[in-house]
C-alpha cells in the first residue's frame, strides 16, 4: 500500500468557485482528509465562464475558440493560485505532493450526441500550464477515455463514495446536489451504481439570480415564500429522460427556466425546488430500496430542499456531516483520490457508474 499526498481541485456546475482539498490516500480504501479551502470566483469571471459555456453549446464538438481559450487560461491561473494558497495555509511542501487532480470546468457534456463524432464531453483547463505554474504533476482530462469507450463520462465521484462508505450500513444512497444532481446507491447484496438524477441547484440558482439578483436561494428563503405550481412541475417532469434506465448523465443546460415565466419569484423558486426533489424521487424508482440518503454538495445547506426531498422520497435524508464527512470538500477530495488512481493506472469508472463496458482507467498526466 503506497500512501500519497494529493490535491484535488473542483469547479462544479454551480460555477461559484474552486474547491481545493488536500488528501492522503492509497487510491483505494485508505483516505485521510488533511485540509480544505474554497476560493470564490469574482462576479465578472463567472459571467465570462457563463459566456464560454453558452459559446460551447453553439459548437458541434470541442475545438479552438478565442473566447473559450481566454477563459480557459484565466481559469487555469485561478486554479494555480488556489494550489499555492492551499500549500501556504497548510505549511505543505510542494515536493511532498505527488499529484494534483485538476477537473477543470465542464462547459458542455454530450455523451449521447449522435453523428459522426459520437459522444463528447468538454472540460476546459490547461493541465500543462497548471503543472508549470505549480511544479507538481497534474492529472487531468478524467472523462474523455470513458466517453470514447461508450460510457457517459459522469459521474466520477462514486468510486470515492464507495471507498468512504465501506463501514456504513447498507442499503445506502449518497446524493450529490451541486448544479446537477447525481446519486450513488449501495444495495445490501453488494450491488451498486450511480447516475445523474436531474437538475440540482442550477435551475434554482438561475431563477433566483434572474428574478431577485441574489446568487442563490440562501436557506431556501425565496422558495419558502412561494407555493409549488403542480401544473408547471408536471411539465418539467414530462420528459423521457427520467424514464430512461441508468447509468445516464446530462448537461447543466439540459433544462431551463423558461417554463416558469410569469410566476412570482417565490413561486418559481418553490416550484423548482419541488422539481429537484421530485427528480430524486424518480431516480430512486430505478434502484433497489435504500434505507438512508446522505446528501453532499451545496443543496444539503438548503433546509427547504432537504425537507422536500424527505417528504417526497419517504426515506431519512441527512447531510453527509452526519457520518463525519465534509460535504463542501467531498468532490474535491474525490478528484485527489482519482488523481492517485490515474498515476497507478487504476479504473476511474465502472459499468455500474457510467455504463462503460468494462472498468475504465483514464486521465492524462502533465
Amino acid at each position: 500500500m503506497t500512501m500519497r499526498l494529493a490535491i484535488g481541485l473542483m469547479s462544479g456546475t454551480s460555477m461559484d468557485g474552486i474547491d481545493a482539498a488536500l488528501l492522503e490516500t492509497d487510491g483505494e480504501g485508505v483516505v485521510n482528509p488533511q485540509a480544505f479551502m474554497f476560493f470564490a470566483y469574482e462576479p465578472d469571471f463567472r459571467q465570462r465562464l457563463r459566456a464560454a459555456m453558452a459559446r460551447a453549446l453553439e459548437l458541434v464538438a470541442p475545438g479552438r475558440d478565442p473566447l473559450i481559450d481566454a477563459v480557459e487560461q484565466e481559469l487555469t491561473g485561478l486554479h494555480a493560485m488556489a494550489v499555492h494558497r492551499l500549500l501556504a495555509a497548510t505549511h505543505t511542501r510542494r515536493d511532498d505532493v505527488a499529484v494534483i487532480g485538476f477537473h477543470g470546468q465542464t462547459i458542455a457534456h454530450r455523451p449521447d450526441r449522435n453523428g459522426n463524432l459520437g459522444g463528447w464531453t468538454w472540460q476546459i483547463g490547461d493541465g500543462a500550464t497548471l503543472k508549470a505554474a505549480t511544479r507538481i504533476l497534474v492529472a487531468h482530462d478524467f472523462r474523455s477515455a470513458d466517453v470514447a469507450a461508450g460510457g457517459q463520462g459522469a459521474p466520477l465521484a462514486p468510486g470515492y463514495h464507495r471507498a468512504r462508505s465501506e463501514e456504513i450500513g447498507r442499503p445506502l444512497g449518497v446524493l450529490n446536489l451541486g448544479g446537477v444532481g447525481n446519486l450513488t446507491w449501495f444495495a445490501e447484496d453488494g450491488r451498486w451504481g450511480s447516475f445523474d438524477t436531474g437538475p440540482g441547484n442550477a435551475l434554482i440558482d438561475d431563477w433566483v439570480r434572474t428574478y431577485t439578483g441574489r446568487a442563490f436561494d440562501e436557506d431556501g428563503q425565496v422558495a419558502a415564500s412561494g407555493i409549488t405550481h403542480d401544473n408547471v412541475l408536471m411539465t418539467l417532469t414530462d420528459n423521457p429522460w427520467f424514464d430512461a434506465p441508468p447509468p445516464k448523465s446530462l448537461d447543466r443546460n439540459a433544462w431551463d427556466i423558461g417554463a416558469l415565466r410569469g410566476l412570482s419569484p417565490g413561486d418559481g423558486a418553490a416550484t423548482l425546488t419541488a422539481f429537484t426533489a421530485e427528480t430524486v424521487r424518480l431516480a430512486l424508482g430505478h434502484v433497489p430500496p435504500i434505507g438512508r440518503l446522505l446528501v453532499t454538495g451545496g443543496g444539503r445547506l438548503n433546509p427547504v430542499l432537504m425537507a422536500e426531498i424527505a417528504r417526497r422520497c419517504g426515506v431519512p435524508v441527512e447531510p453527509v456531516e452526519a457520518v463525519g464527512w465534509n460535504g463542501d470538500a467531498l468532490e474535491a477530495e474525490a478528484f485527489a483520490w482519482l488523481a492517485v488512481r490515474v498515476l497507478d493506472g487504476k479504473p476511474l469508472s465502472w459499468p455500474e457508474t457510467t455504463g462503460v463496458l468494462k472498468p475504465m482507467p483514464g486521465g492524462r498526466v502533465a
